[in-house]
């Protein structure tokens, strides 16, 4: 069995389900070590039991908690090598009927917990030789739509941010890479409530027919890219976006 991870820790936030869960597992296939955490409990036990990994549950929007968790993972494996900012939430409305504790609310979730995670990591990660932050943004944050101000927006800047990190990462060490991946619309259950809670009918046949390949993006897919950002393979790739679309931006 090939082994991309070996010897490797890792680290994935909202990974009781969906893309996080589907990286842990992949990633553990590879022979890392991997924490998945969720504000999700019950999920999360269910999804550790299953992956055979340790979990914490977690709010990632609290720096304590993510003081926390970098402290455990110290204490009880002794490095970090792989960090996956995962956590997210949706947020549909126009900037004129999108109130500000939405927004703040989607902006506290989806990047006020990247800059928490990477600036908590960093330095155990630092400490372990080598690293490979991942921050999961979306085209969203790349193409913008009119109804989801506050999504775009907080993916947007997850972005910019990601490159910020990767370049204070280049200057400080360059042990430790930072890169965005930015995936089109995914088959997972928070993509699915989306399509749920829309107006329109046959919104999927829609979303479907703005993609040159003509499907939603599988999660494996969104893993498949992680793994190789995670791995030795991407070790010259920083600061860069990874659009995982169908050919959508080549539209």
């Amino acid at each position: 069995m090939s082994e991309r991870l070996k010897n490797k820790v890792g680290l994935i936030t909202g990974a009781a389900q969906g893309l996080g869960k589907e990286m842990a597992k992949i990633m553990i296939s590879q022979g890392a070590t991997m924490v998945i955490t969720d504000i999700n409990e019950k999920s999360l036990v269910e999804t550790a039991e299953e992956l055979s990994c340790k979990h914490m549950v977690m709010d990632v929007t609290k720096e304590d908690q993510w003081k926390n968790v970098i402290s455990n993972i110290e204490k009880d494996i002794g490095s970090l090598n792989i960090l996956v900012n995962n956590a997210g939430i949706g947020g549909g409305g126009d900037v004129e009927s999108t109130d500000l504790e939405s927004w703040h609310l989607v902006h506290s979730v989806n990047l006020d917990s990247v800059f928490l995670g990477c600036k908590f990591s960093l330095p155990l990660m630092r400490k372990s030789g080598n690293g490979s932050i991942i921050n999961i943004s979306s085209m969203s944050g790349i193409v913008a739509s009119h109804n989801m101000s506050a999504y775009n927006s907080s993916k947007a800047a997850v972005r910019h941010l990601s490159k910020s990190i990767a370049l204070h990462c280049a200057k400080s060490t360059n042990l430790v890479r930072c890169n965005s991946i930015h995936p089109v619309f995914t088959r997972t259950a928070m993509v699915q409530s989306m399509i749920d809670a829309a107006p329109e009918r046959n919104i999927e046949e829609k979303l479907v027919q703005q993609i040159p390949l003509r499907k939603l993006a599988e999660p494996i897919d969104i893993a498949n890219a992680a793994l190789f950002l995670a791995s030795d393979e991407s070790s010259f790739i920083t600061g860069t976006e990874l659009v995982i679309d169908g050919g959508l931006s080549a539209t």
